[in-house]
């Protein structure tokens, strides 16, 4: 039996849990006696506890994310009432910053705040050490922030990079065949922007670059041919991106695809070279412009060249086969109505394929909570802590925007309507506007905002568009949404049309079906 189990909660089971990965490859002489148990967030908490007591660890260590605390929170009180002698270990973002405040936290025995990938095994090796002398499993006398009386908290020292052994081998044959495979070549990031964790993990440190390199050949070889990168600012050190996308270059076959997350105004002759030379949906760039507005930018200390940025969008458009997952933010302080419509309807005429629309979330630890009282910003005290009103925009129609970046979800990033959805907008002079039409006439017809089936989705759309677009242009653009899903059954709103068969619809341009997810470890 393991003494030590290593668990976590993540949010779809093809989500595959990297830091614990981390964890393990970095347990030295512990880790025959070390296991990783994944679980969801929807398995029932004391369905959990039970995989847990049959390992019979003596320590258990959770990765907590503003995901899963909620549910980690009821899973860790179960295992402590049936098991207290069992010695729980907290770490991950969502423990390492206001601790004092976390009820999860006041149930462990440990928390170790920052990254872990050194100090969790060192953890490990002294209490284990303490148990055969002392035949006791207790908390540490020395050494932690806490008395007795609480959970005992480390703070994790910034682990140098070629000190810390890199996971990819402890990836199975089931997580290359069914989960996201992730992959790091650099921590941090230079950027100061206050919504953002990444704004205090400073500097940006490198991975041996010939190692990484030596584990993704190892990777391809294991038939992996999904790779996404969670480097903060992939395209910051051009060295080493081009490095980069030229081993994959070199290595492209059937299947590839790689996901970025990069900096939006940062793309050099260098890069762009070898970005054009890459086929149609290999690469995906995840792209954060989070607002367009210069003055909220610099309220929020996020430098921006939006010029530049457009730019940039033009140039992957036009000459790549680039998919392009733009970010835009609800909620900034200093943003108004006005000003985030006039950024999202310049972003639509950028054409990216998607353009995810999120609702500022109340990170703990990040800068931006020292606007709360000038810009009155409310916050849900529940996961994952969105923005419910601020001085600029009230709950009323915060929540209208909820709606809005839910409908967006679904009908523009779906995949599902790439055709049809733009009509929506078509010889109007804004897009966000028009969609605002859309999303409150849609949420007024179906009273809800979450399981709406693609049939009654496509038919909502028929009808909304009809009252402003010929009736048969509509039919016929639905028609080529569907029928690219794959199915050749005729929906009933649309038996009455003379539409083509099936075989002879052209294909859009859809988003790659590899990507699955965009959560960070």
């Amino acid at each position: 039996m393991p003494d030590i189990v290593l668990a976590t909660l993540n949010a779809r089971y093809w989500h595959s849990s990297f830091g614990l990965r981390y964890l393990l490859a970095n347990m030295g002489e512990l880790t025959p006696a070390t296991i990783i148990q994944e679980y969801g967030i929807n398995d029932r908490p004391v369905d959990i506890v039970a995989s847990i007591l049959a390992a019979q660890p003596r320590i258990v260590g959770l990765g907590i994310y503003i995901w899963n605390v909620e549910a980690a929170t009821h899973l860790v009180a179960d295992l402590k009432r049936v098991r207290p002698d069992i010695c729980v270990v907290l770490g991950g973002p969502e423990v390492s910053f206001e601790t004092e405040s976390q009820t999860i936290v006041g149930l462990a025995d440990y928390v170790i705040t920052g990254e872990a990938d050194l100090e969790f095994p060192a953890l490990c090796r002294r209490l284990l050490a303490q148990q055969a002398g002392s035949g006791l499993l207790a908390r540490e006398s020395s050494g932690a922030l806490n008395d007795d009386h609480g959970p005992q908290i480390f703070h994790a020292a910034v682990p140098p990079l070629d000190a810390v052994r890199m996971p990819y081998d402890l990836y199975t044959d089931e997580d290359i065949v069914h989960r996201v495979i992730y992959v790091e070549v650099s921590r941090g990031c230079p950027f100061t922007c206050e919504f953002c964790l990444s704004a205090l993990d400073i500097p940006v440190r490198l991975f041996d670059v010939d190692q990484f390199l030596a584990a993704m050949q190892s990777l391809l070889d294991r038939g992996v041919r999904s790779f996404k990168f969670v480097d903060r600012t992939f395209n910051l050190n051009m060295r080493i991106s081009s490095m980069i996308l030229q081993f994959f270059l070199d290595r492209r076959e059937e299947g590839l695809f790689l996901h970025f997350e990069m900096i939006p105004d940062r793309l050099p002759d260098s890069l762009r070279e070898l970005i054009v030379q890459f086929p149609d949906g290999v690469l995906q760039f995840e792209i954060g412009v989070q607002t367009f507005n210069d003055n909220v930018g610099e309220l929020i200390s996020r430098r921006q060249d939006n010029d530049k940025l457009t730019d940039n969008f033009r140039f992957l458009r036009q000459q790549s086969g680039v998919h392009i997952h733009a970010d835009l933010i609800i909620g900034l302080p200093g943003e108004k109505i006005e000003s985030f419509a006039n950024g999202f309807d310049r972003l639509v005429d950028l054409h990216p394929q998607e353009i995810q629309v999120g609702i500022l979330k109340r990170l703990k630890g990040t800068p931006i909570t020292r606007h709360d009282e000038e810009w009155q910003m409310v916050y849900s005290a529940q996961p994952p802590f969105e923005i419910l009103s601020n001085r600029l925009i009230d709950f009323e129609m915060m929540h209208r925007l909820r709606r809005f970046a839910r409908f967006w979800g679904i009908v523009a990033n779906s995949g599902n309507f790439v055709l049809s959805c733009p009509l929506i907008w078509q010889d109007r002079n804004s897009a966000f506007y028009s969609f605002l039409g859309f999303s409150d006439w849609l949420f007024d017809v179906e009273q809800r905002s979450h399981n709406i089936s693609l049939i009654r989705l496509a038919e909502r759309l028929f009808q909304y568009l009809c009252r402003h677009v010929a009736i048969e242009h509509v039919a016929e653009t639905i028609w080529a949404d569907y029928v690219s899903t794959g199915r050749k059954d005729k929906p009933r709103f649309l038996r009455e049309f003379d539409l083509a068969p099936p075989h002879e619809v052209v294909e859009k341009d859809s988003p790659p079906q590899s990507r699955q997810a965009r959560h960070v470890r």
